[in-house]
């Protein structure tokens, strides 16, 4: 499973920590972003995300406008 990598997207930087060490102990690959902003840029570079966990209040760019932006684009799946 360890191909498989998900994008953890929350400005709450112990929430991710709890997520990110509860997939990668699941043999996940993961990948964080802080804010909404840094989320795009990291799934446009990666072409290789096959899910992302998605908080919907964040500063900058909020859950939902990155959802829009992503589902112009890509259909991949988005827990919120």
């Amino acid at each position: 499973m360890s191909n498989i990598q998900i994008l953890v997207v929350d400005d709450e930087s112990r929430m991710r920590k709890l997520v990110k060490d509860f997939l990668t102990n699941k043999g996940f690959s993961v990948v964080e972003a802080g804010d909404g902003e840094e989320a795009l840029e990291i799934f446009f570079a990666q072409k290789d995300i096959a899910l992302i966990l998605l908080d919907v209040m964040m500063p900058k760019m909020d859950g939902w406008e990155v959802l829009k932006t992503i589902r112009k684009y890509s259909k991949v799946p988005v827990i919120m």
